[in-house]
């Protein structure tokens, strides 16, 4: 008989044993019939010519990838248009975020960030050892960037803005990122997150590149998670000043991409793959503007998104609407008492989703 193990002693660190969960999006049961429209996926399999790339590539899984992905690297510098030495790869866009934050954050540092935005904010500033300063989105669900600009103080080390935010929807236009840069110190670091670049179709959105170019303290971070499908591999990467992509990746986790999600990542960069991936993003771009339109015809005045998911702000009604569209056929992502984000899908799931909406709207 096995004696049981003592009570493990060694305390955690304060910061981790108060760390938020973060809730992925709901899985559909074995053998279910729902439509998951919970954690923002592309819905369509990968093209015919990654999928090769990833079988040929798994062929070599009993070796290292590259430690330094340097041929991912420079093809990402070339699609960007930056020199190979300002990017920097990881095992998606949090994990980038992480080492980020771990090559610049001191123990007590403020990290000022918009809520609700992106769950992962508060667990990697934790982890990093800063000092999480939340600013509230405003009603129309977009970033207040005054508010977040005034609330940095001589111990902020790190702003985050994430456009589109994450789960609301709205972009932060050009004008008014430029107006937050100039009333943010220069050595506070701004990371703009994009996660959801490809989705967005405001002639007035930045280019993110170009306010790279013109402020060192800005910090890209980006995905191919969501508009290039590859969720499931894990590949995520910053744009950044030299010296600070040199700090971010000097803390990287070493071997951190794997050689899978490398090749299949190169191969989506090719010019072919990006005319097929390009026009999925714009197929999903025109069912998002479809649902959308649908939902102002029910009657709802949503934040206007320009990413692949619409949130409701649904308060404390929240998790009761999320347990419906369940019971409903359809997944959706709850934040318990602030709002549901559901993701655009398939146009089924979507239509699926759109009667569930019009019977919460007829409850109201």
């Amino acid at each position: 008989m096995t004696t049981p193990a003592e009570p493990l002693t060694v305390p955690l660190r304060a910061a981790v044993a108060a760390l938020p969960a973060y809730v992925p999006g709901a899985r559909p049961a074995p053998g279910a019939k729902l439509w998951k429209l919970s954690s923002n996926e592309n819905p369509y399999p990968p093209l015919p010519s990654v999928l090769e790339a990833i079988t040929r590539a798994a062929e070599q899984t009993n070796r290292y990838p590259d430690m330094f992905a340097t041929e991912l690297v420079e093809a990402l510098a070339a699609h960007v248009g930056v020199p190979a030495e300002q990017v920097v790869v990881g095992n998606g866009s949090v994990a980038v975020l992480g080492h980020v934050l771990q090559a610049v954050v001191e123990h007590g540092d403020e990290v000022v960030f918009p809520w609700r935005s992106f769950e992962a904010y508060p667990i990697t500033v934790a982890v990093a050892g800063g000092a999480a300063v939340t600013v509230p989105v405003r009603d129309d669900g977009r970033l207040d960037l005054p508010a977040m600009a005034a609330a940095v103080t001589p111990r902020t080390r790190v702003v985050m803005v994430c456009t589109p935010n994450n789960p609301t929807g709205p972009v932060v236009q050009a004008g008014e990122l430029e107006e937050f840069l100039a009333a943010v110190p220069r050595d506070v670091l701004v990371i703009v997150d994009e996660a959801y670049l490809e989705f967005v179709r405001d002639p007035q959105a930045p280019d993110g590149v170009d306010v790279l170019r013109r402020h060192a303290n800005v910090v890209l971070l980006r995905t191919l998670s969501k508009a290039y499908g590859l969720a499931g591999l894990r590949v995520g990467y910053a744009v950044a000043e030299p010296r600070l992509a040199a700090g971010i990746r000097a803390v990287s986790t070493p071997f951190g991409v794997s050689h899978v999600a490398q090749r299949a990542a190169i191969a989506s960069l090719e010019p072919t793959a990006q005319t097929e991936l390009l026009e999925r993003v714009s197929a999903l771009v025109a069912e998002r503007d479809r649902v959308t339109a649908a939902l102002r015809e029910q009657g709802w005045d949503l934040p206007g998104t320009h990413a692949n998911f619409v949130w409701f702000p649904l308060g404390d009604a929240t998790l009761e609407r999320a347990a419906e569209a369940s019971a409903a056929g359809v997944l959706v992502r709850p934040f318990a008492g602030d709002g549901l984000r559901v993701s655009i899908g398939e146009v089924e799931a979507n239509d699926a989703f759109l009667d569930v909406a019009a019977r919460w709207r007829s409850a109201l």
